[in-house]
C-alpha cells in the first residue's frame, strides 16, 4: 500500500495520464496542447515577468478578500449563533445572500463603485462572507454550556471569554471555513478579473481566450492552481489538523 502522504501526488500524476492521453488522442496542440508543450510557454512568461506580475496582482486580491470576509463572517457567525433574536432578524439575509448569484454582485459591484480594486475586492467579500458566517453560526449554536458557565463563575471578561473558551470550540469550524473560501474566492477573483480588470490572472486568460489561444489559457491557469494547491497542503490543511487535535485527546 502507498504512503498516505504520497497519494495526493499519485492522485495528480493519475489526472497528468488522463491528460496526456486526451491530448494524444485529440492529436490538434491548438485545441489541447500536452503537459510539455506548456514549458516552454511558461518558462517565457516566467522569465519576462508577465506571469509574476499578474500572479501578484491575483493574490494580493485573494488575500484582502479572504481577510475580510473571514473577518466579518466568523463575528457574524458568532453573534447568530450565541442570539437568536439576532439570527431571526438576520437569517433571512443570509439565505439571500447565499442564493444571489457570484456574477450579479460584481456586476453591481463595478455599476455602482465603478471598475475600480476597491470594487473587485468587496464584490469577492459579500459573495464570501455569508458562506462564513453560515458556517461559524453552527459552531457557535454547539459550544459547550459547561464551558460557558464555568467562564461566568470566574467573572472572566468578555475578551477573555472569547479568546480562552469560545475561540478554541469554534477553530474547527473556523478552519473548515477557511479552507472553503479560499477555494471559492480565487475563482470569484479570476471572474472579478475576467470582467473588470487590466491584471492578474483572470485578466490574462480573458485575453488568451480572445485569441482562442488554449495553451496560454492553461499556463496561466495551471499557475495559480498550483500556487493554491501549495497553499492548501503547506498552510491550510496543517493548520486544520492542529486545531482539530484537541478532539482526539
Amino acid at each position: 500500500m502507498p504512503d498516505n502522504r504520497a497519494t495526493p501526488f499519485l492522485s495528480i500524476l493519475g489526472l497528468l495520464t488522463l491528460w496526456v492521453v486526451a491530448a494524444l488522442l485529440t492529436d490538434d496542440p491548438q485545441t489541447l496542447p500536452t503537459p510539455w508543450q506548456l514549458i516552454p510557454l511558461f518558462q517565457r512568461e516566467l522569465a519576462s515577468g508577465e506571469l509574476v506580475h499578474h500572479l501578484g496582482a491575483t493574490l494580493i486580491r485573494v488575500m484582502w478578500a479572504f481577510t475580510l470576509a473571514m473577518g466579518f463572517g466568523v463575528a457574524l457567525g458568532i453573534v447568530m449563533g450565541r442570539s437568536e433574536r439576532v439570527n431571526r432578524w438576520l437569517d433571512p439575509w443570509l439565505v439571500i445572500f447565499l442564493n444571489l448569484p457570484a456574477l450579479v454582485l460584481i456586476v453591481l459591484c463595478y455599476l455602482w463603485i465603478g471598475l475600480t480594486e476597491i470594487a473587485a475586492i468587496l464584490a469577492v467579500t459579500f459573495n464570501k462572507i455569508p458562506n462564513v458566517a453560515t458556517v461559524v453560526r453552527e459552531g457557535a449554536r454547539a459550544l459547550s454550556p459547561d464551558l460557558d458557565a464555568m467562564a461566568k463563575v470566574y467573572r472572566m471578561s468578555w475578551l477573555a471569554r472569547l479568546r480562552h473558551v469560545v475561540l478554541p470550540q469554534l477553530a474547527p469550524y473556523i478552519a473548515a471555513a477557511a479552507r472553503g473560501g479560499v477555494a471559492v474566492i480565487w475563482k470569484i477573483v479570476l471572474v472579478v478579473e475576467f470582467l473588470g480588470r487590466s491584471s492578474g490572472i483572470g485578466f490574462q486568460i480573458h485575453l488568451y481566450f480572445q485569441l482562442f489561444d488554449v495553451a496560454m489559457v492553461l499556463v496561466y491557469a495551471l499557475s495559480f492552481i498550483f500556487v493554491m494547491l501549495l497553499v492548501e497542503w503547506a498552510i491550510l490543511q496543517p493548520w486544520e489538523r492542529r486545531v482539530r487535535r484537541w478532539r482526539s485527546a
